[in-house]
Parts: structure tokens; sequence; C-alpha cells
């Protein structure tokens, strides 16, 4: 059993981070930080509970304490981060020089050419990072990244059409308010309404892919040469990302080739890893959010709507944006982590 760390546990995804650690059979959870204002108290008094399952029993009493790496329990082998990238890119270093492995769901360094930006079922080799990471930086520790929310709703089905020969890719997304956080977006501003601008969201689609896709040589990452525009937009639904994608590819596969595609893309042998990783639909309006996005215990990808057009393949993919692509992308990660690294 491996002993983690929450870093910024009473935040929306740090509530993810305890509902899907807390019975977890590879993980117990032996820390739990927050601010200042929250430490000492226990953590059914520090957070806010919102999630959609009580409060686990096992963890409400855990007092919470700062997120500083003195504040933790030595043998804490795994350190998940929900922080804000404002403070994480501070805070997360202190924790990897201390020698902690951090798997974190923050934004900060995602680009960065020695931090591993992985969804395990796709590249999981880019892991290899770290023996680079420790050498230039010098720490015992590692830091590791998910990708952001709609990226990691689009990429697992354009790694299943790679093959193809992935040339340009167009995005749009309908993204879910608690992608925004529990107070991101005010009931005013987005009932009736839709809101085609995310702030920074288009750059983490457009670059944060070309990264995942890319080819590992042993010591750098060498990004995907295709093409990607983005355009994001905030819908009034409350989770789940769907996403209209448009790929250009080098080769015509047909809309059955393209099914057979995504059906075939192998899982992975984690606890947490759906099989099948992306759940087809031949119904023209599937995928949807509110019936599809917790396909397999909301860490499956879902993708209908495959069309071919003058410029390639047309197709509609979601997830649910606070597990899978949130919480749930790290604590894949860890499991990745702690099956070969740790």
């Amino acid at each position: 059993m491996t002993r983690v760390a929450v870093l910024g546990a009473t935040g929306a995804v740090g509530q993810r981070f305890i509902q899907l650690l807390s019975e977890h059979p590879e993980f117990e959870i032996a820390a739990l930080t927050a601010s200042s204002s929250s430490a000492g108290k226990p953590y059914h008094e520090a957070a806010k509970w919102r999630v959609d399952t009580p409060i686990p029993e096992d963890v409400r009493d855990i007092e919470v304490v700062e997120t500083d790496p003195d504040a933790i329990p030595d043998d804490v082998e795994l350190v998940f981060s929900s922080l804000p990238s404002s403070v994480a890119e501070r805070v997360e270093h202190g924790f990897c020089e201390a020698g902690y492995v951090v798997s974190s769901n923050s934004s900060n360094e995602r680009a960065a050419d020695d931090v591993p930006l992985v969804i395990p079922e796709v590249n999981d080799d880019h892991l290899d990072l770290i023996e680079v990471q420790r050498d230039e930086r010098g720490w015992d520790g590692a830091l590791v990244k998910n990708p952001n929310c709609s990226t990691i709703t689009m990429v697992p089905t354009l790694a299943a059409l790679d093959g193809f020969g992935l040339e340009r890719v167009h995005v749009s997304t309908l993204q879910a308010v608690s992608g925004a956080g529990y107070s991101g977006v005010t009931s005013m501003e987005i009932l009736d309404n839709v809101i085609p601008y995310i702030g920074g969201e288009e750059e983490k689609m457009e670059t944060e892919s070309r990264k995942l896709l890319g080819d590992f040589d042993g010591s750098e990452v060498q990004w995907h040469d295709m093409e990607v525009s983005a355009s994001c937009n905030r819908v009034a639904t409350l989770d789940g990302h769907l996403e209209n994608v448009w790929a250009e590819l080098s080769e015509n596969p047909t809309v059955e080739e393209v099914f057979e595609a995504f059906e075939a893309y192998p899982a992975q042998d984690l606890h947490s890893a759906p099989d099948p990783l992306i759940e087809t639909f031949d119904e023209p309006d599937r995928p949807q959010p509110r019936l599809d996005r917790f396909l397999g215990d909301g860490m499956a990808v879902a993708a209908g709507g495959v069309q071919e057009t003058p410029a390639g393949i047309q197709y509609n993919c979601l997830a649910h944006n606070t597990i899978r692509g949130a919480a749930g992308a790290s604590v894949l990660n860890g499991e990745l982590l702690a099956r070969d690294w740790l």
C-alpha cells in the first residue's frame, strides 16, 4: 500500500482526489494539505464538501496541515497536487527537492522540456523524462503532469487516428462550468448563455496535444508536427466536456475504419484505467454530457458522430472533466508511477 498526500485537498479538484483515493486498493491517504486558514482543522470542517457522494468516513477527521514538505510524514511516497498554478509553481518544486514524487493536475510547467506530460494510455514512455529532470534539476523527487481537461478529452481519439497521418486538427469545445471551479462562473453569466472564451484554454489544447503525441528519443520529446487550432466555449452543463473535432489526415479512412481505430485503441492495465478507453456511438446525437460523462466510472472517452468531410474526418468526443480530465488523470498517472517508478 502506497501512502499518499493530497495538496490543495479542500478545493473542487482536491475533493475529487479524496473521492477517488478514499477506497483505492493501492493508495492510503496519509496527509491532506490546504491554506493556513484551514490548517489544524479536521477535514470535514475545513472542506465545504460539494462532491456528489458523501464525504468518506476515513477522511473526515484527518487533520489538515499546511502545504509544506515538513508537514508531510516521511513515509509518504507519492503526492497528488491540485494547487492553483500560481501557487503550484513554487510549492511543487519544494516537494520535489524534498524527495517526493508529485503527480500534478496544475497547469504550470506542462510544456517544460524536462517535465513528463502524460496520459498513460497514450505516452507512458514519456515518464523516462524523469531521469533527465533529476539530472538537470538535481533533486531526488520528480514532477509529472497530466494535461488540461479539454486536451485529455481529445488526445486519445487523435492517438487512435495518428496511424492515418495526422496533419491538421480543428476543435471547438463546449466545456462544463465545473471546469472553472465552484465559484468560477456565476449563474448570471452562464444561464441562457454561452461564453465563447476561456482564458488560456485554446493555447493549452494547441500545445499540450502536440507534446503528448510527440516521440521521446531518450533525452527530449520531439513534438508532433500536426497543426492544431482550438475554439473553447463555456456552456451551461455541470460536468462533461463535449468537443467537435475535424481531423485532416494524409490518408482517407472510411467512417468504418475510424470506428475500428477508436474501438481497437489499447487500454492500460491499471486500476483506474477504463477498458475500453474509447467508447463509441453509432447514433448521430451521441455522446451527450448528461448521458455519457460517467462511462468507465468517469474515466472513459466517448466518441460518435463520425462523418467523412472534404477535408478529412469530423467527429464528437466527450469526457468527464473533473474525473478523467483532472483528479482521475492524476490518480491514473500515480498508479503508473507506483508501478514503474516508486
